[in-house]
């Protein structure tokens, strides 16, 4: 497994018994944005810092969301998610269960080994 760009388009290869399969970056983050704005506790997704900011706000790739990062390491995911909290929620509560349904959504939509998810909590929304 390996991620290519192509054109400023992310895709991730897969090849197995099945075939080759080809899933595209902004597939995945849509996948993983529609799972974390499910959770309980999680107001928005957040830039990791200014640079990404004004780099998404300059860009007109449709792909690029705030807050998810998705890094391929000897064939399995590493997905770092950056995220707004509700103030008054139990934290730990809210990384365990971001960072469980993300993982065991992306493995079964993709079949693809997700080999961690860091969730990092950027603001409090009060």
């Amino acid at each position: 497994m390996f991620i290519v760009k192509r054109g400023g388009v992310a895709m991730i290869f897969v090849e197995n018994h099945i075939g080759k399969i080809n899933i595209s970056n902004k597939y995945m983050i849509d996948l993983i944005w529609d799972v974390v704005s499910d959770c309980y506790g999680v107001s928005d997704m957040s830039f990791s810092n200014l640079k990404e900011s004004i780099k998404s706000i300059l860009s007109k790739n449709e792909a690029q969301r705030k807050g998810v990062i998705i890094n391929t390491k000897n064939n399995f995911l590493l997905i770092d998610l950056h995220i707004t909290v509700v103030m008054g929620v139990k934290i730990s509560a809210v990384v365990e269960s971001v960072t469980s349904k993300v993982k065991y959504a992306v493995e079964e939509a993709t079949g693809i080994k997700v080999k961690k998810v860091n969730v990092f909590i950027e603001n409090i929304y009060i």
